[in-house]
């Protein structure tokens, strides 16, 4: 599988150059409305590729701009290579002792990070998602983010699991948080198809009109539930396409390659004996 370590891949929009003019305006822009005191670039280390979780970081760290393991402190075995590791807010902290640590730590933070994402999936119900309210999210946002914002941290919408179907949950949001901006909107894409994929980048690119990190992307049959693919062709070819697109979508400023919950045993980079799989290679 390719683990591409820089965004020069042939791009393959029409109109390429065009777009990357237009997109580069526009993410200035938006830096200058939001916070004007923000000065990163908006991919890591000038690296798209990106992982989650700290224990398939340590496997991938000489060909990854940045990863992150959903917590407000990345923790890793191997702390080597230098990718930039990503403080999140998983949720509101109501919704178990880890959620509630996890919000702690994230109101502890006593410097300002280079880029912070915001809330797993707040519109659909935990485990493997947070469920925070438009209204309590709005808040911590108000109260939390928009500060280190203000300092220099680039900011990430909340991610979606609802995909391009999403609704009810970030248009409300985004219109009651100070500014009604964040600096990059995070997605999550869970297809087994190019043509969903599409459907995803376009749907939130039209939406919002905003520079785009997929924060989380794996190969899941999403038609009829939510089913990991299992084949480690279909999942190999799937890898080779998405990436080959990511690096080509000037829309794409980073992605990162999902090692999160539920996603079965062949997709995961690791598997439970903390081996290197095909998928991951």
């Amino acid at each position: 599988k390719k683990q591409t370590t820089n965004m020069t891949s042939n791009i393959r929009w029409p109109a390429a150059v065009a777009g990357v003019i237009v997109i580069t305006i526009m993410a200035e822009a938006v830096k200058a409305a939001c916070f004007s005191q923000n000065t990163a670039t908006l991919t890591p280390n000038g690296i798209k590729a990106g992982v989650t979780g700290g224990w398939a970081y340590p496997f991938v760290a000489d060909h990854v701009g940045w990863w992150y393991d959903w917590t407000p402190v990345p923790q890793t075995s191997d702390n080597n290579g230098t990718a930039i590791p990503v403080v999140m807010l998983w949720g509101d902290g109501q919704d178990d002792q880890q959620d509630a640590e996890r919000l702690a730590e994230f109101k502890a933070l006593n410097y300002t990070p280079k880029y912070i994402l915001s809330y797993e999936e707040p519109d659909c119900s935990p485990p493997w998602s947070s469920g925070v309210p438009v209204d309590v999210g709005v808040s911590l946002w108000n109260d939390l983010f928009v500060p280190l914002g203000q300092n220099g941290s680039l900011l990430g919408s909340p991610s979606m699991c609802k995909q391009a179907d999403e609704s009810g949950w970030l248009q409300p949001f985004k219109s009651q948080i100070i500014d009604n901006c964040w600096d990059f909107t995070a997605i999550h894409i869970n297809k087994n198809n190019m043509s969903g994929v599409h459907e995803d980048l376009n749907h939130y690119w039209n939406t919002y009109g905003l520079p785009i990190w997929v924060t989380e992307f794996a190969c899941v049959d999403d038609h009829n539930g939510f089913t990991p693919c299992t084949d480690q062709d279909e999942i190999n070819t799937f890898i080779n396409n998405i990436v080959d697109l990511f690096e080509g979508d000037e829309r794409v400023y980073a992605y990162a390659y999902s090692n999160g919950g539920g996603l079965g045993d062949v997709w995961p980079m690791v598997d439970s004996s903390g081996r290197f799989t095909e998928s991951g290679q």
